[in-house]
């Protein structure tokens, strides 16, 4: 193609190149509509989202108005980068208490171009103008602050506060008591491939944990075949240092993280009860998993390597098969050709999950290695998911974005 026709006509979510331009949507002026032809006769799309005059597109409403509470963090970055191209939300509340009356650009440079609202305070914040709300503020901090919000909004909450049904676990867990237990009787725990039925009837979501996220989905229909024994489950996971957040904190300073692994949480790290609750879910007995996570010198990724025993005799074939037939038709669930290693490279700034098993060493063992981006399909990405599930729209809408590489 030569380089003249790299200028390009855009219109909402397609491009025309100059030299295609004749063939390219015709414009119907006052009908709301945009005509297209030259495709096996005219079709009509709505406009609501777009509007074209004398050559120029202009921004009007979309048709959920989103809030977006604790804008300043990665996840809700995340968000902003994500809604930009989805054609039916817009933000139009941001919250960041330590960030109030900045702009989006100030904060995230690389989101400048995005016109949105300046940020306020959550307890300046006005719903009257939202419509369904992505909650990414810190755990202990988002049951008191959703409990007040009103009873019409759709939310997605991807802190931890409402991920474990027990309530007592969660204080055990989180080292504080949940101030909103008639809300966690609410929440829909929101692994979309899993629970995709009761999320489209949710007010509610708890979105899950990024570890949780990477181990349940090659777990959970292998364990439902009963595949694979419950008491022998050792996962490796590894983090990119994303996964920790934007604060400050020592232990993330370049020198302390770089050329260097870190083993953290041994034991006691805080997805555990959320891995085992949803293994146990489908188990019907209590499953207890061995997980140690490591924090990884890389910014964003998230690698599960996950040993496994398997039922008597059960082959890694019967492995692979049952995980093909559960995600065949999903669109961010792959499972790849036998033989191929996943590689978190592959997943980078999408939403895509990869997964494959492999024949262990020791006879009747197996190994499953899953991957995911952990900003995306292991927290904003899911949400987004999740969100249009709730609202009615198809779940990939915003989301085909391609992994970024290298």
């Amino acid at each position: 193609m030569s380089a003249a026709t790299f200028s390009s006509l855009c219109f909402s979510r397609g491009c025309f190149w100059k030299d295609e331009a004749k063939n390219s949507p015709r414009v119907m002026k006052g009908s709301g509509k945009v005509k297209i032809s030259g495709i096996r006769g005219p079709a009509t799309l709505p406009t609501k989202s777009l509007q074209v005059e004398d050559g120029k597109t202009q921004k009007s409403e979309k048709q959920v108005r989103i809030g977006l509470l604790g804008a300043s963090g990665y996840t809700g970055a995340e968000i902003v980068r994500l809604l930009a191209n989805h054609p039916y939300f817009g933000i139009t509340l941001m919250t960041a208490d330590r960030k109030a009356g900045q702009s989006i650009g100030s904060v995230f440079p690389h989101l400048i171009s995005q016109d949105l609202p300046t940020m306020v305070a959550v307890k300046d914040a006005d719903f009257s103008n939202v419509d369904a709300v992505f909650c990414c503020l810190p755990h202990g901090t988002t049951q008191e602050i959703i409990k007040g919000l009103p009873r019409s909004l759709k939310i997605v909450d991807l802190s931890a506060d409402f991920r474990l049904r027990d309530v007592s676990e969660y204080e055990e867990w989180y080292g504080q008591p949940h101030i909103a237990p008639d809300l966690q009787k609410e929440a829909v725990y929101g692994l979309t491939e899993i629970s995709r039925e009761d999320i489209k009837n949710a007010r509610l979501v708890a979105n899950p944990g990024c570890y949780p996220t990477s181990i349940q989905l090659p777990l959970v229909p292998l364990i439902k075949a009963n595949f694979i024994q419950y008491g022998n489950i050792i996962i490796d996971a590894k983090s990119g240092v994303s996964g920790a957040g934007r604060g400050a904190k020592e232990a993330n300073l370049y020198s302390e993280i770089a050329e260097g692994i870190y083993s953290y949480g041994v034991t006691r790290h805080r997805h555990v009860p959320e891995i085992e609750q949803g293994l146990t879910d489908v188990a019907s007995s209590k499953v207890t998993v061995s997980f140690t996570p490591h924090l990884m010198p890389m910014i964003r990724g998230m690698q599960s390597t996950i040993y496994v025993e398997m039922a008597p005799g059960v082959t890694i074939d019967d492995l692979y098969q049952q995980l093909k037939i559960s995600y065949e038709h999903e669109e961010f669930v792959k499972l790849l050709e036998k033989g191929v290693v996943p590689r978190t490279h592959n997943v980078r700034g999408s939403n895509y999950c990869l997964m494959n098993v492999f024949p262990d060493r020791i006879p009747g063992r197996a190994i499953i290695i899953s991957v995911i981006d952990n900003l995306v399909k292991g927290a904003s990405g899911q949400a987004l998911q999740n969100l249009n599930i709730m609202l009615g729209y198809p779940e990939s809408t915003g989301l085909l974005y391609q992994p970024l590489f290298p």
